[in-house]
């Protein structure tokens, strides 16, 4: 027995990270694939924070099963794992990784835009199956320069894609729910939604995922898009109608996909999408960089400790005295 108050850990952390947090409580690690459930968090009822990450579903039952529980914070941007609402109404601060993940982002966003209309990848195994040294021809692609990008949620990250597309010589337009006052990077213009889909040759999509974002995209957006249209999906799987989406991949009602992020992770094996040719398929790795993910890991550590001594996180994403969503 330390005397220390304690609290969770189930998310990867450095040693000189778990070390800031052991020095001022008692540290119980959990591996990150051990889901908690309402039924299993009951052990845990003494911890007064958790540092988690989007693996562990922090809903109703689980907070129940937590009386103690004063801060969760998400070893993520994301933060679709847990109820907020039903958090703020125990009292419980939300603290998230906003920012120190959006250049690694939308490097690997242009890289998925170019590798779409480029083929890279399909170019690739092209070469690795002997295709090349065979004297075949890999098919010709298209440019991107001259092309209009559309950005659907042009938020932190879509501010960093633009410009680097308009770089490529790509015209740029978006849209939110309300247009951006005064100049936006890349200079972006703004379109509604219908003429963003109908209009761009590479449609990305950077919703964030919220219940009322779900099924963002469907089969009528993918029917109002160009034949010769790609589209990019770097933020959330469930965003996406994904039988949808491979239907307009078969009948190619679009030209190409690319995709970090599926609504079931890992990807199944018997998944549609791994026959598709046209459709390029990462691991979830827009922040996968040695140097983000420490930057991630650092944030979350402050904002798990700054909460519980009172401090207000930089990460907050609700405010526990307003009962609301920040």
């Amino acid at each position: 027995m330390t005397g220390k108050s304690k609290v969770l850990v189930s998310a990867p952390l450095a040693a000189d990270l778990l070390a800031r947090i052991e020095a001022e409580y008692e540290v119980i690690q959990l591996p990150s694939a051990n889901v908690l459930r309402g039924a299993t968090a009951g052990e845990y009822a003494e911890v007064i924070g958790w540092l988690t990450t989007v693996k562990q579903p922090v809903n109703e039952s689980v907070l129940a099963a937590l009386p103690a529980l004063r801060t969760v914070s998400n070893y993520a941007v994301g933060y679709d794992n847990i109820d907020v609402a039903a958090a703020t109404d125990r009292g419980v601060q939300i603290c998230n990784t906003p920012g120190v993940l959006d250049d690694a982002v939308a490097a690997l966003t242009v890289g998925a835009i170019l590798n779409a209309v480029r083929g890279l990848s399909r170019a690739e195994r092209f070469v690795r199956a002997g295709q090349w040294v065979a004297g075949n021809a890999f098919p010709l692609t298209t440019d991107v320069h001259g092309k209009t990008l559309g950005i659907l949620g042009m938020g932190r990250i879509g501010k960093r894609v633009a410009p680097v597309a308009a770089a490529l010589g790509m015209r740029v337009i978006y849209h939110n729910r309300t247009p951006i006052a005064g100049e936006v990077p890349g200079g972006a213009e703004y379109a509604s939604r219908d003429e963003l889909l109908a209009t761009a040759d590479v449609v990305v999509l950077l919703v964030p995922l919220t219940e009322a974002t779900k099924g963002f995209i469907g089969a009528a957006d993918f029917a109002a898009m160009k034949e010769s249209a790609f589209f990019v999906n770097p933020a959330r799987g469930a965003l996406v109608d994904e039988d949808a989406l491979i239907a307009a991949l078969r009948s190619e009602a679009i030209a190409g996909a690319a995709l970090d992020v599926t609504v079931v992770e890992p990807l199944p094996a018997d998944s549609p999408l791994l026959e598709l040719e046209n459709v390029t398929l990462l691991p979830h790795i827009g922040s996968a960089t040695v140097e983000t993910r420490r930057a991630m890991a650092e944030l979350a550590v402050d904002n798990l400790l700054d909460s519980l001594a009172g401090r207000t996180p930089k990460g907050a994403v609700n405010d526990v005295k307003a009962g609301a969503t920040v």
